[in-house]
């Protein structure tokens, strides 16, 4: 897995933000707190072997959530742009990808030699995977890819 770098406000966080706010609104109204933008953004290059740039838009502070590892939004913003093949075994996830913009291309196996199954993803498509697959995701379109991903574990 690549090394992840947190973004901090200038010009590549910038530019991730007035991309993605082109095409979505970025804020949160979690219970019984205020009103609230990102938490952070996560930039990863090669994801998991994959292509090209990864931006996860976090909207929770670590820990936040009850039982959830992630809730953010997955943003290629290119077309190539790729998360490679990954499992979710190890933490006994389950991971849905709510597809808000763009098109792509999802992919998923059983273990690591298992036929490869395909999925144009276009607006409004879901996908999940349990912890025994594994799957990638690619941006096959000419505008920023935006997913919300929520992976959920069973402790």
């Amino acid at each position: 897995m690549a090394d992840t770098v947190i973004l901090s406000e200038g010009g590549e966080f910038n530019h991730v933000i007035k991309e993605v706010s082109k095409y979505i609104n970025l804020y949160v109204m979690a219970f019984e707190k205020e009103e609230r933008t990102i938490a952070r953004i996560d930039k990863r290059e090669n994801m998991y072997g994959g292509n090209g740039t990864v931006y996860l838009i976090q909207m929770f502070d670590q820990e936040e959530l009850a039982n959830n590892r992630l809730a953010a939004y997955m943003v290629l913003l290119n077309k190539g742009d790729e998360s490679g093949f990954h499992t979710h075994n190890l933490r006994n996830e389950q991971e849905l990808y709510v597809v808000v913009h763009g098109t792509g291309e999802y992919r998923e196996r059983t273990g690591t030699d298992g036929a490869i199954r395909r999925k144009m993803l276009q607006k409004g498509d879901i996908t999940a995977i349990s912890s025994i697959g594994y799957h990638s995701v690619e941006n096959t379109g000419s505008e920023p890819l935006i997913m919300f991903v929520i992976t959920t574990n069973n402790p």
